[in-house]
């Protein structure tokens, strides 16, 4: 098990889950303080075990949900580490998963999956019970093509990575397509393969563009606002930038991947500071995908080929 397991199974992720194993190998062990508190996971698929997690989101009672990817489930853990439950398994069936990627956790306690494969975004309540299911492979507004990450905005609209499409879809929470953001291409506002996606408070969305090792800024009713980044190793460049969170303070965190770092800017894209670097042990990272910041500044990361999640302080 482990980082080259399956990732040629689907296109978006085939530039984005191999370069880590060669890729810059950190810049240290920290650029900052951010103490290591837990981990928890391991490979394989029992319950509490992961393989390949990629998205996580957290709830309002501190639960922990986990896209466990080559597992096709969701896994749902105390903010401690101690298993609670899960549910899903491999397939195109309704209450199946063909290599879930994104999750999302709404006020009321909903929870939304990207179900990447079968191009669909799926919801359910906190126990894994269906509610509503929506979306189909196509280009057409609505359509989805290997969604990615997901994000809930203030005004409870869902903001979904519409990976192999190069854009941002927006639906309401019972799947009615309200907007876009972004378009394919290279220049600013368009993406390539865009994977991770967080909005702040005021509704702006960003988006690791991810093939342009970049960060993407919208306002809330898609405007192209800003950029930073560029490909490299440097305080401030990345390397296959994939999930991204933003805290109460609106910094912005960013999973440099093929870092294996997690770098942290204002909400204009000033670098503030960095931390992690490769390898297996506390702290460190093998291609790092997922991330996510709870109320208190504690930050979960989904350690994809480390078969893990770590918790790190604020």
């Amino acid at each position: 098990m482990g980082l080259k397991r399956d990732v040629l199974t689907w296109p978006c992720l085939l530039a984005i889950l191999v370069i880590p194993v060669s890729g810059v190998l950190g810049q240290g062990a920290s650029g900052t303080d951010h103490p290591f508190l837990a981990q928890w996971g391991g490979s394989g698929p029992g319950q509490g075990q992961l393989w390949n997690p990629y998205g996580i989101a957290l709830d309002g009672k501190g639960r922990v949900y986990v896209a466990d990817y080559a597992n096709d489930r969701i896994e749902v853990f105390d903010s401690d580490g101690n298993y609670v439950t899960q549910w899903g398994s491999k397939g195109t069936g309704q209450d199946q998963f063909h290599h879930a990627l994104g999750v999302a956790v709404d006020p009321q306690g909903y929870v939304y999956v990207a179900d990447t494969l079968n191009s669909r975004i799926k919801k359910y309540t906190a126990q894994g019970e269906l509610v509503a299911l929506w979306g189909e492979q196509g280009e057409e507004p609505g359509q989805l093509f290997n969604p990615a990450l997901l994000a809930l905005g203030p005004k409870g609209i869902l903001d979904v990575a519409d990976c192999s499409n190069n854009r941002v879809e927006q639906f309401t929470s019972g799947g009615i397509y309200v907007g876009r953001a972004g378009e394919g291409g290279d220049g600013p506002g368009q993406l390539s393969q865009p994977t991770g996606i967080a909005v702040d408070g005021q509704g702006n969305i960003y988006v690791t563009d991810t093939n342009h090792h970049r960060v993407e800024k919208f306002g809330p009713a898609g405007r192209f606002l800003t950029q930073w980044g560029r490909h490299g190793s440097g305080m401030g460049e990345f390397d296959t930038p994939e999930g991204v969170a933003v805290d109460k303070r609106d910094r912005v965190y960013v999973v440099d991947s093929g870092n294996n770092r997690i770098q942290v800017f204002n909400s204009s894209g000033a670098y503030l500071e960095h931390w992690g670097m490769e390898g297996g042990g506390k702290g460190q990272f093998n291609a790092p995908a997922g991330i996510a910041v709870d109320d208190a500044g504690k930050v979960y990361v989904t350690d994809w080929g480390n078969d893990r999640v770590e918790k790190f302080g604020p």
